[in-house]
């Protein structure tokens, strides 16, 4: 499952059940983030033992993207049975605490900057 676009990327790869999300986030609202609630909601109907999501290239990720992520790390906490590892970057200055305020959401929570 993928999207890709001029400004950004989304694709969930089945077979090592990682989400790898590049480029920039400045979609507005729910309506048009549904695309990628959408790849994300199927992942975890999926229920895989573990879920990678790859936010290393994502440069830049508005409110109402982080608002949707923030859901999609709850509905993985409320599984139980899903391991969330989150990978950023360090170069990334965003990314150092909002990442951080996911593993609030769900403890569990591996978050890895590289």
């Amino acid at each position: 499952m993928e999207i890709i676009t001029k400004n950004y990327s989304l694709i969930y790869d089945r077979s090592t059940k990682v989400i790898t999300c590049e480029g920039s986030l400045r979609l507005k609202g729910t309506e048009e983030y549904l695309p990628i609630i959408n790849i994300l909601n199927n992942v975890i109907e999926q229920e895989p033992p573990e879920v990678i999501l790859n936010l290393e290239k994502l440069q830049f990720l508005n409110s109402s993207g982080l608002s949707i992520l923030s859901k999609f790390i709850i509905n993985v906490r409320k599984k139980k049975n899903i391991q969330m590892v989150v990978l950023g970057s360090k170069d990334i200055p965003w990314q150092q605490t909002s990442l951080k305020n996911l593993q609030r959401l769900m403890p569990a929570l591996k978050l890895e900057f590289i």
